[in-house]
């Protein structure tokens, strides 16, 4: 502690408002670096666009619009945005809350009322998980929606996490090496649908929600239901981040380094047809990479691979 906070505590409590707006501020710059930096690096929105923001009262929709809405002033084209949220009808929804913040912020929106909470609890027997139909339905909706509004992109809000996450669920429960792309074309074929979020990890988006004092809007429906295997491998990334901080972020950089040569999927890479030559290829085996360990153990592979 600083000697003079310490014999007049009064400064302490003086100089925190201003630090805390100091820390507010640079979470505003880096949220709308990592957004910026996403829609440059996978071409997201383009001049002339109309983005559709999908926003859910969750604050991930929230702060996706939030920033986009800041670089929509700032950027060198220009695009414009449409709020859009599905009422699902489920009980207690506040209907009247995004409509009120949306109308405030001063962004165009749309309201699309579609009663698919009634068609989920019909459907999935109790007990059992809900989000595989309830978002095939809500993805349905939105891309007529999208199409009859004239937009060009479908904005979601999901983050790093999520994306970490999904890699992790299609390992472990679907066999598959499958993530969640930051860009994709709508399995209609009519909408391109992007996650400008691609870059944020999730607790900058707590942090951001607290600092705007978003009106979130708990689901009531998917959210309330324990146990849910999204739930169980996102505690799983958790605990490891606490332990190994930094884990996160190799293991979703790892995602944009794919080597499909040290896979083993024969249709990304032509397994069969590889032949010695008889040539050194700077680009051949890096299954033991040495620059990659510590430099006495880089020794001994080299002394072992002579």
């Amino acid at each position: 502690m600083n000697p003079q906070t310490a014999v007049f505590p009064e400064l302490d409590a003086a100089a925190r408002p201003g630090k805390a707006e100091r820390e507010d501020h640079k979470l505003e710059k880096r949220l709308c670096r990592e957004v910026g930096r996403a829609i440059v690096d996978f071409n997201m929105i383009e001049g002339g666009d109309k983005v559709m923001v999908c926003v859910s009262g969750g604050k991930d929709s929230y702060a996706m619009l939030d920033i986009l809405l800041k670089l929509q002033q700032r950027a060198p084209v220009r695009f414009e945005l449409v709020a859009v949220n599905l009422d699902q009808k489920q009980p207690g929804f506040p209907a009247h809350v995004l409509p009120e913040y949306l109308a405030q912020v001063g962004v165009p929106f749309h309201i699309e009322t579609q009663d698919t909470y009634s068609i989920v609890k019909r459907v999935i027997p109790e007990g059992k998980t809900m989000c595989s139909l309830c978002s095939r339905l809500r993805r349905g909706i939105l891309y007529r929606v999208a199409e009859e509004l004239g937009c060009t992109k479908i904005a979601l809000g999901h983050h790093r996490d999520d994306m970490l996450q999904t890699l992790f669920l299609n390992m472990f429960f679907a066999s598959k090496l499958k993530g969640m792309p930051p860009k994709l074309a709508s399995d209609d074929g009519k909408n391109v649908v992007i996650r400008p979020l691609a870059y944020v990890n999730e607790k900058d988006l707590i942090r951001w929600a607290e600092v705007r004092q978003f009106p979130i809007i708990p689901c009531t429906l998917c959210g309330s239901q324990d146990g849910l295997q999204r739930q169980v491998v996102g505690n799983m990334l958790r605990e490891w981040e606490a332990k190994f901080p930094g884990r996160l972020e190799n293991m979703f950089t790892a995602l944009q380094n794919v080597v499909p040569s040290h896979l083993m999927d024969p249709r990304l890479h032509d397994f069969k047809s590889i032949k010695a030559t008889g040539q050194a290829d700077p680009e051949g085996d890096k299954a033991f990479d040495a620059e990659s360990f510590a430099p006495q153990v880089a020794a001994k592979i080299a002394f072992m691979a002579q």
